[in-house]
């Protein structure tokens, strides 16, 4: 494996993400040590260059990164970490460090998921009066079959051609699987990695 290439100062930038999501959490720095210590903790652990010292990440909030994964790029000089976070990952008590908006709009990318996944948990945890996700929650006949009842209504929509209609109902279906996900507990780490097998069973 090519080395990593560490600046003059001895840093390399660190990209976390959220390992089932791939929402963008933070952006740090790791040295040597750092780094080091990342693999032999299993969490992450970064190195401070206002304060000059090795910190690891939730060392007083609690907030800590179990790392799932770590790529470098093309170039050996950027780290990608995936992690599973508990709690929220800025200092400033966010999901993600990246929250504002300078340019674009986020309403026609993946960035809702993780929103969404965040909402319907919180809903599980903390139940709402009159919450829809909550009605769902509460009723495995009804989570059950809606998941079926809009599989089948996006199905009839592309039959038909309607575009607006397969857009409404795909997105009716992806709601309504997400809340089956949370009311089933089932990890979406377990669903990826079975795809990822059939998928390198595939490329034999």
């Amino acid at each position: 494996m090519t080395p990593l290439k560490f600046n003059a100062d001895g840093l390399i930038p660190a990209i976390v993400q959220d390992a089932e999501t791939n929402e963008v959490l933070m952006m740090a720095w790791m040295n040597q040590e750092s780094y080091d210590l990342t693999l032999s903790t299993g969490r992450t652990h970064f190195w401070s260059r206002s304060r000059q010292r090795l910190w690891m990440k939730g060392e007083e909030s609690g907030h800590v990164q179990d790392v799932v994964s770590i790529q470098t790029d093309c170039d050996n000089d950027t780290l990608l970490i995936r992690v599973r976070q508990t709690g929220n990952a800025c200092h400033l008590d966010r999901p993600s460090c990246f929250d504002q908006v300078l340019y674009g709009d986020l309403g026609g990318t993946a960035a809702i998921i993780p929103e969404l996944r965040r909402i319907i948990r919180d809903r599980k945890e903390n139940p709402k009066e009159g919450s829809y996700t909550n009605q769902l929650l509460s009723n495995e006949d009804k989570v059950l079959k809606k998941v079926v009842e809009e599989a089948g209504e996006l199905a009839i929509a592309g039959k038909g051609k309607d575009r607006n209609g397969e857009i409404w109902e795909a997105a009716d279906l992806i709601y309504h699987q997400m809340v089956l996900y949370e009311y089933l507990d089932l990890p979406l780490s377990e669903v990826f990695r079975k795809l990822s097998d059939r998928h390198k069973g595939v490329k034999k």
